[in-house]
Protein backbone atom coordinates (compact mmCIF):
# COMPACT_ATOMS: atom_id res chain seq x y z
CA UNK A 1 0.00 0.00 0.00
CA UNK A 2 1.56 3.28 -0.58
CA UNK A 3 1.73 5.70 1.48
CA UNK A 4 2.10 10.00 1.52
CA UNK A 5 3.04 11.78 4.90
CA UNK A 6 0.51 14.69 5.03
CA UNK A 7 1.95 17.73 6.85
CA UNK A 8 -0.69 19.78 8.41
CA UNK A 9 -3.70 19.40 9.87
CA UNK A 10 -6.10 21.96 8.69
CA UNK A 11 -8.36 22.37 5.35
CA UNK A 12 -6.24 20.59 2.22
CA UNK A 13 -4.42 18.50 4.41
CA UNK A 14 -7.24 16.17 6.16
CA UNK A 15 -9.11 16.53 2.86
CA UNK A 16 -6.25 15.21 0.77
CA UNK A 17 -5.92 12.30 3.20
CA UNK A 18 -9.23 11.28 3.17
CA UNK A 19 -9.63 11.36 -1.04
CA UNK A 20 -5.96 8.97 -1.06
CA UNK A 21 -7.77 6.79 1.43
CA UNK A 22 -10.76 6.43 -0.56
CA UNK A 23 -8.23 5.24 -3.64
CA UNK A 24 -6.00 2.96 -1.47
CA UNK A 25 -3.51 4.96 0.37
CA UNK A 26 -2.39 5.18 3.83
CA UNK A 27 -1.87 8.23 4.54
CA UNK A 28 -1.58 9.83 7.48
CA UNK A 29 -1.76 13.63 8.75
CA UNK A 30 0.83 15.09 11.10
CA UNK A 31 -0.43 18.60 12.85
CA UNK A 32 2.40 20.67 14.87
CA UNK A 33 -0.57 21.93 16.96
CA UNK A 34 -0.77 19.99 20.18
CA UNK A 35 -4.68 19.43 20.23
CA UNK A 36 -7.60 20.97 18.22
CA UNK A 37 -8.57 24.22 19.02
CA UNK A 38 -12.22 25.19 18.94
CA UNK A 39 -11.93 28.38 19.34
CA UNK A 40 -9.19 28.82 16.64
CA UNK A 41 -9.42 31.58 14.06
CA UNK A 42 -12.44 33.81 13.50
CA UNK A 43 -14.27 33.26 10.51
CA UNK A 44 -14.08 32.42 6.27
CA UNK A 45 -16.11 32.08 3.31
CA UNK A 46 -16.49 28.71 1.71
CA UNK A 47 -17.21 29.37 -1.57
CA UNK A 48 -19.62 26.78 -4.28
CA UNK A 49 -16.14 25.72 -5.45
CA UNK A 50 -14.99 24.98 -2.33
CA UNK A 51 -18.41 23.24 -1.14
CA UNK A 52 -18.41 20.72 -4.73
CA UNK A 53 -15.07 19.11 -2.56
CA UNK A 54 -16.82 18.64 0.44
CA UNK A 55 -19.79 17.21 -1.31
CA UNK A 56 -17.52 15.00 -3.05
CA UNK A 57 -16.44 13.69 0.53
CA UNK A 58 -20.27 13.66 1.81
CA UNK A 59 -19.26 16.47 4.28
CA UNK A 60 -21.29 19.78 2.96
CA UNK A 61 -24.37 18.89 5.00
CA UNK A 62 -22.63 18.99 8.48
CA UNK A 63 -20.76 22.47 7.64
CA UNK A 64 -24.02 23.68 6.28
CA UNK A 65 -26.07 23.35 9.45
CA UNK A 66 -24.11 26.10 11.13
CA UNK A 67 -22.86 28.63 8.35
CA UNK A 68 -24.31 31.78 7.68
CA UNK A 69 -25.55 31.97 3.60
CA UNK A 70 -24.11 35.26 1.94
CA UNK A 71 -25.05 35.68 -1.54
CA UNK A 72 -24.84 39.14 -1.63
CA UNK A 73 -22.07 41.83 -0.01
CA UNK A 74 -23.39 44.87 0.26
CA UNK A 75 -20.83 47.94 0.27
CA UNK A 76 -21.02 51.18 2.20
CA UNK A 77 -19.09 54.34 2.52
CA UNK A 78 -17.49 55.90 5.74
CA UNK A 79 -20.92 58.50 5.37
CA UNK A 80 -23.37 55.59 5.35
CA UNK A 81 -23.97 56.10 1.37
CA UNK A 82 -24.95 52.54 -0.23
CA UNK A 83 -22.36 52.02 -2.63
CA UNK A 84 -23.50 48.69 -4.66
CA UNK A 85 -24.54 45.09 -3.76
CA UNK A 86 -21.89 42.42 -5.22
CA UNK A 87 -22.70 38.89 -5.54
CA UNK A 88 -20.51 35.95 -3.21
CA UNK A 89 -20.78 33.97 -6.02
CA UNK A 90 -21.36 33.44 -10.07
CA UNK A 91 -23.62 36.51 -11.00
CA UNK A 92 -27.73 35.75 -10.89
CA UNK A 93 -27.16 32.16 -9.40
CA UNK A 94 -28.04 32.97 -5.32
CA UNK A 95 -28.72 29.55 -4.58
CA UNK A 96 -24.40 29.20 -5.37
CA UNK A 97 -23.62 31.80 -3.11
CA UNK A 98 -20.33 31.54 -0.60
CA UNK A 99 -21.22 30.42 3.14
CA UNK A 100 -19.39 31.79 6.27
CA UNK A 101 -18.84 29.59 9.22
CA UNK A 102 -16.41 29.69 11.69
CA UNK A 103 -12.98 28.44 10.63
CA UNK A 104 -12.98 26.07 13.85
CA UNK A 105 -16.15 24.35 12.58
CA UNK A 106 -14.60 24.01 9.16
CA UNK A 107 -11.73 22.61 10.57
CA UNK A 108 -13.65 20.32 13.15
CA UNK A 109 -15.53 18.76 10.20
CA UNK A 110 -13.27 18.07 7.64
CA UNK A 111 -11.05 16.76 10.33
CA UNK A 112 -14.27 14.41 11.83
CA UNK A 113 -14.61 13.36 8.15
CA UNK A 114 -10.87 12.50 7.88
CA UNK A 115 -11.15 10.11 11.12
CA UNK A 116 -14.02 8.73 10.05
CA UNK A 117 -12.96 7.76 6.53
CA UNK A 118 -10.10 6.32 8.44
CA UNK A 119 -7.33 9.01 8.39
CA UNK A 120 -5.02 9.01 11.24
CA UNK A 121 -4.30 12.68 12.81
CA UNK A 122 -1.41 13.13 15.19
CA UNK A 123 -1.04 16.03 17.36
CA UNK A 124 2.08 17.94 18.32
CA UNK A 125 4.29 16.78 15.25
CA UNK A 126 5.82 19.86 13.91
CA UNK A 127 8.42 18.78 11.06
CA UNK A 128 11.65 19.93 10.62
CA UNK A 129 13.26 17.67 7.58
CA UNK A 130 12.51 15.62 5.32
CA UNK A 131 15.03 13.58 3.10
CA UNK A 132 14.79 11.12 0.29
CA UNK A 133 15.78 7.76 0.77
CA UNK A 134 15.99 5.87 -2.36
CA UNK A 135 12.45 4.98 -3.35
CA UNK A 136 11.16 6.78 -0.56
CA UNK A 137 11.09 9.42 2.16
CA UNK A 138 12.06 9.96 5.60
CA UNK A 139 10.32 12.93 7.93
CA UNK A 140 12.08 14.09 10.80
CA UNK A 141 9.49 15.43 13.18
CA UNK A 142 10.65 18.14 16.64
CA UNK A 143 9.69 15.55 19.17
CA UNK A 144 12.42 13.22 17.75
CA UNK A 145 10.25 10.72 15.74
CA UNK A 146 10.51 9.82 12.12
CA UNK A 147 8.01 8.58 9.25
CA UNK A 148 9.02 6.66 6.18
CA UNK A 149 6.34 7.15 3.19
CA UNK A 150 6.29 7.59 -0.82
CA UNK A 151 5.60 11.02 -0.70
CA UNK A 152 5.26 13.94 1.30
CA UNK A 153 2.49 16.30 1.23
CA UNK A 154 3.08 20.04 2.37
CA UNK A 155 -0.45 21.44 3.62
CA UNK A 156 1.13 23.27 6.43
CA UNK A 157 0.45 26.93 5.55
CA UNK A 158 2.15 29.92 5.26
CA UNK A 159 5.42 29.12 6.82
CA UNK A 160 5.15 25.52 5.36
CA UNK A 161 8.13 23.66 6.70
CA UNK A 162 8.16 21.94 3.73
CA UNK A 163 8.19 24.84 1.02
CA UNK A 164 11.70 25.05 2.58
CA UNK A 165 12.67 21.55 1.24
CA UNK A 166 10.51 22.45 -2.18
CA UNK A 167 11.28 26.06 -2.71
CA UNK A 168 13.51 27.37 0.32
CA UNK A 169 14.07 30.73 -1.87
CA UNK A 170 10.19 32.08 -1.60
CA UNK A 171 9.34 34.59 1.11
CA UNK A 172 6.11 35.63 2.23
CA UNK A 173 5.39 38.84 0.96
CA UNK A 174 3.10 41.34 3.18
CA UNK A 175 0.06 42.88 1.88
CA UNK A 176 0.17 46.00 3.11
CA UNK A 177 -2.82 45.16 5.67
CA UNK A 178 -3.85 43.85 9.21
CA UNK A 179 -6.27 41.76 9.80
CA UNK A 180 -8.52 41.31 12.94
CA UNK A 181 -11.66 40.37 14.24
CA UNK A 182 -13.70 39.24 16.62
CA UNK A 183 -17.47 37.94 17.93
CA UNK A 184 -19.96 40.67 19.37
CA UNK A 185 -23.72 40.72 20.14
CA UNK A 186 -25.28 44.15 20.00
CA UNK A 187 -28.82 44.20 21.95
CA UNK A 188 -31.54 44.96 18.46
CA UNK A 189 -29.21 44.37 15.81
CA UNK A 190 -31.14 42.31 13.40
CA UNK A 191 -30.29 39.53 11.39
CA UNK A 192 -28.45 40.18 7.71
CA UNK A 193 -29.96 36.96 6.30
CA UNK A 194 -28.09 36.34 3.10
CA UNK A 195 -25.56 39.24 3.43
CA UNK A 196 -22.80 40.45 4.57
CA UNK A 197 -21.89 44.42 4.82
CA UNK A 198 -18.44 45.95 4.14
CA UNK A 199 -17.60 49.41 5.29
CA UNK A 200 -14.92 51.46 3.41
CA UNK A 201 -14.25 53.46 6.67
CA UNK A 202 -11.94 56.46 6.60
CA UNK A 203 -9.31 54.98 8.73
CA UNK A 204 -9.66 51.30 8.46
CA UNK A 205 -12.13 48.86 6.30
CA UNK A 206 -14.40 46.87 8.44
CA UNK A 207 -16.96 43.81 7.48
CA UNK A 208 -19.83 42.35 9.42
CA UNK A 209 -22.76 39.94 9.37
CA UNK A 210 -25.87 39.51 12.10
CA UNK A 211 -26.84 35.89 12.03
CA UNK A 212 -30.52 34.67 13.09
CA UNK A 213 -29.34 34.41 17.09
CA UNK A 214 -27.91 37.91 16.82
CA UNK A 215 -24.13 36.83 17.29
CA UNK A 216 -22.21 39.67 15.06
CA UNK A 217 -19.28 38.19 13.11
CA UNK A 218 -16.48 41.00 12.27
CA UNK A 219 -13.39 41.79 11.02
CA UNK A 220 -11.15 45.13 10.19
CA UNK A 221 -8.25 45.78 7.87
CA UNK A 222 -5.64 48.32 8.72
CA UNK A 223 -3.48 50.00 6.05
CA UNK A 224 0.04 49.38 7.41
CA UNK A 225 3.03 49.66 5.98
CA UNK A 226 5.21 47.20 7.76
CA UNK A 227 3.60 44.39 9.73
CA UNK A 228 4.08 44.70 13.63
CA UNK A 229 7.90 43.33 14.45
CA UNK A 230 6.18 40.87 16.96
CA UNK A 231 4.14 39.02 14.08
CA UNK A 232 0.51 38.09 15.58
CA UNK A 233 -0.01 40.61 18.60
CA UNK A 234 -2.74 40.11 21.18
CA UNK A 235 -3.74 42.76 23.59
CA UNK A 236 -6.90 45.20 24.71
CA UNK A 237 -4.93 48.10 23.33
CA UNK A 238 -5.75 46.88 19.53
CA UNK A 239 -9.60 46.86 20.39
CA UNK A 240 -9.24 50.36 22.11
CA UNK A 241 -7.32 51.21 18.76
CA UNK A 242 -9.75 50.05 16.00
CA UNK A 243 -12.97 51.22 18.35
CA UNK A 244 -10.89 54.98 17.26
CA UNK A 245 -10.20 54.43 13.95
CA UNK A 246 -14.31 53.45 13.19
CA UNK A 247 -15.54 56.13 15.94
CA UNK A 248 -17.18 58.50 13.25
CA UNK A 249 -17.77 55.16 10.77
CA UNK A 250 -21.45 54.58 10.28
CA UNK A 251 -23.89 52.46 12.41
CA UNK A 252 -23.52 49.78 12.81
CA UNK A 253 -19.76 49.94 13.17
CA UNK A 254 -18.98 51.84 16.17
CA UNK A 255 -21.52 49.90 18.68
CA UNK A 256 -20.43 46.49 17.36
CA UNK A 257 -16.62 47.39 18.33
CA UNK A 258 -18.11 48.71 21.99
CA UNK A 259 -20.16 45.48 22.50
CA UNK A 260 -16.62 43.64 21.66
CA UNK A 261 -14.70 42.66 25.21
CA UNK A 262 -11.08 41.87 24.44
CA UNK A 263 -8.45 41.37 23.92
CA UNK A 264 -8.68 40.76 20.21
CA UNK A 265 -5.50 39.12 18.18
CA UNK A 266 -4.64 41.46 14.96
CA UNK A 267 -2.32 39.64 12.41
CA UNK A 268 0.04 40.77 9.44
CA UNK A 269 -1.80 39.17 5.92
CA UNK A 270 0.92 37.66 3.97
CA UNK A 271 0.76 36.24 -0.40
CA UNK A 272 3.04 34.07 -1.52
CA UNK A 273 5.08 35.46 -4.53
CA UNK A 274 5.43 32.82 -7.53
CA UNK A 275 6.17 29.63 -6.15
CA UNK A 276 8.36 27.45 -8.60
CA UNK A 277 8.42 24.51 -8.63
CA UNK A 278 5.05 22.96 -6.46
CA UNK A 279 6.96 20.17 -6.32
CA UNK A 280 10.54 18.37 -6.02
CA UNK A 281 11.42 14.92 -5.54
CA UNK A 282 8.76 13.21 -3.71
CA UNK A 283 7.56 16.63 -2.20
CA UNK A 284 4.55 18.49 -2.90
CA UNK A 285 2.72 21.38 -1.95
CA UNK A 286 -1.08 22.10 -1.70
CA UNK A 287 -3.22 25.06 -0.16
CA UNK A 288 -1.37 28.15 1.52
CA UNK A 289 2.04 26.03 1.49
CA UNK A 290 1.76 27.01 -2.39
CA UNK A 291 -0.32 29.72 -3.02
CA UNK A 292 -1.23 31.73 0.18
CA UNK A 293 -3.47 34.41 -0.63
CA UNK A 294 -5.15 37.77 1.23
CA UNK A 295 -9.05 36.72 2.19
CA UNK A 296 -9.85 39.53 0.46
CA UNK A 297 -11.56 37.00 -2.17
CA UNK A 298 -13.08 34.87 -0.15
CA UNK A 299 -11.12 31.98 -1.91
CA UNK A 300 -8.68 30.50 0.90
CA UNK A 301 -10.28 27.23 1.72
CA UNK A 302 -11.96 26.70 -1.46
CA UNK A 303 -8.62 26.60 -3.11
CA UNK A 304 -7.51 24.30 -0.32
CA UNK A 305 -10.09 21.75 -1.57
CA UNK A 306 -9.68 22.24 -4.82
CA UNK A 307 -5.96 21.44 -4.13
CA UNK A 308 -6.77 18.13 -2.57
CA UNK A 309 -9.06 17.02 -5.06
CA UNK A 310 -6.53 17.46 -7.92
CA UNK A 311 -3.63 16.04 -6.56
CA UNK A 312 -5.74 12.63 -5.27
CA UNK A 313 -7.07 12.37 -9.00
CA UNK A 314 -3.38 12.74 -10.36
CA UNK A 315 -1.97 9.98 -7.75
CA UNK A 316 -4.92 7.78 -8.95
CA UNK A 317 -3.86 8.25 -12.36
CA UNK A 318 -0.57 7.40 -11.98
CA UNK A 319 0.94 6.82 -8.54
CA UNK A 320 4.54 8.14 -9.89
CA UNK A 321 5.18 11.61 -7.73
CA UNK A 322 7.24 12.60 -10.70
CA UNK A 323 4.23 12.29 -13.32
CA UNK A 324 1.01 12.53 -10.59
CA UNK A 325 2.82 15.67 -9.06
CA UNK A 326 3.91 17.43 -12.76
CA UNK A 327 0.19 16.74 -13.96
CA UNK A 328 -0.76 18.20 -10.68
CA UNK A 329 0.81 21.77 -10.70
CA UNK A 330 -0.53 22.00 -14.51
CA UNK A 331 -3.63 22.05 -14.16
CA UNK A 332 -3.69 24.17 -10.63
CA UNK A 333 -0.80 26.62 -11.24
CA UNK A 334 -2.80 29.22 -14.07
CA UNK A 335 -5.38 29.20 -11.90
CA UNK A 336 -4.32 29.72 -8.75
CA UNK A 337 -1.91 32.52 -9.64
CA UNK A 338 -5.14 34.36 -11.43
CA UNK A 339 -6.73 33.73 -7.95
CA UNK A 340 -3.89 35.53 -5.93
CA UNK A 341 -3.54 37.96 -8.44
CA UNK A 342 -7.50 38.87 -7.89
CA UNK A 343 -7.03 39.32 -4.44
CA UNK A 344 -4.15 41.60 -4.61
CA UNK A 345 -6.12 43.96 -6.75
CA UNK A 346 -8.91 43.90 -4.04
CA UNK A 347 -6.46 44.29 -0.95
CA UNK A 348 -5.31 47.08 -2.70
CA UNK A 349 -9.03 48.84 -2.65
CA UNK A 350 -9.34 48.01 1.12
CA UNK A 351 -6.06 50.50 1.59
CA UNK A 352 -7.09 53.65 3.75
CA UNK A 353 -7.01 56.49 1.19
CA UNK A 354 -4.35 59.03 1.86
CA UNK A 355 -6.57 62.24 1.62
CA UNK A 356 -10.42 63.60 1.55
CA UNK A 357 -10.05 64.31 -2.26
CA UNK A 358 -8.86 60.71 -2.68
CA UNK A 359 -11.69 59.19 -0.49
CA UNK A 360 -14.46 61.94 -2.33
CA UNK A 361 -13.11 59.80 -5.81
CA UNK A 362 -13.17 56.51 -4.35
CA UNK A 363 -16.88 56.93 -3.02
CA UNK A 364 -17.99 58.63 -6.43
CA UNK A 365 -16.57 56.20 -8.76
CA UNK A 366 -17.23 53.00 -6.31
CA UNK A 367 -21.46 52.80 -7.57
CA UNK A 368 -20.34 53.28 -11.08
CA UNK A 369 -18.39 50.16 -10.90
CA UNK A 370 -20.69 48.40 -8.73
CA UNK A 371 -23.92 49.27 -10.45
CA UNK A 372 -24.03 46.14 -13.20
CA UNK A 373 -22.44 43.55 -10.52
CA UNK A 374 -25.44 41.47 -10.50
CA UNK A 375 -25.01 40.48 -13.64
CA UNK A 376 -21.57 41.01 -14.37
CA UNK A 377 -20.38 37.33 -15.20
CA UNK A 378 -16.89 38.28 -15.56
CA UNK A 379 -15.66 36.36 -12.17
CA UNK A 380 -17.69 33.74 -13.13
CA UNK A 381 -14.62 31.47 -13.60
CA UNK A 382 -13.42 31.53 -10.37
CA UNK A 383 -16.62 29.37 -9.21
CA UNK A 384 -17.52 27.23 -12.01
CA UNK A 385 -14.75 25.68 -11.47
CA UNK A 386 -15.03 21.94 -10.81
CA UNK A 387 -13.55 18.65 -10.83
CA UNK A 388 -15.13 15.49 -11.20
CA UNK A 389 -13.93 12.37 -9.01
CA UNK A 390 -15.06 8.83 -10.27
CA UNK A 391 -16.30 6.54 -7.49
Amino acid sequence: MPKALVVGGGVAGPAVAALLTRIGWEAPVFEARTAPDPFEGLFLNVAVNGRRVLRTLGWEDRLLADAHPAAEMVMWSGRGKQLGVVPNGPAGRPDDGGVVVRRSWLHEVIRDGAEDAGVTVSYGRRLVDVRETGEGVLARFDDGSEEHGDVVVGADGVGSAVRRQVAPEVVPAFSGLLGSGGFARVPGLAPTPGRQHFVFGTRSFFGYLVRADGTVFWFANLTADEPPAAGIATSTDWLARLRELHADDPAPVPQILDATAGPITVYPIFRLPRVEPWWRGRAVLVGDAVHATSPSAGQGASMALEDAIVLASSLRADPDPAVAFTAYEDARRARAEALVAYAAGIDKQKRVARSRVAIAMRDLMLPIFLRKAGSDRRTDWIFDYDVPWVR
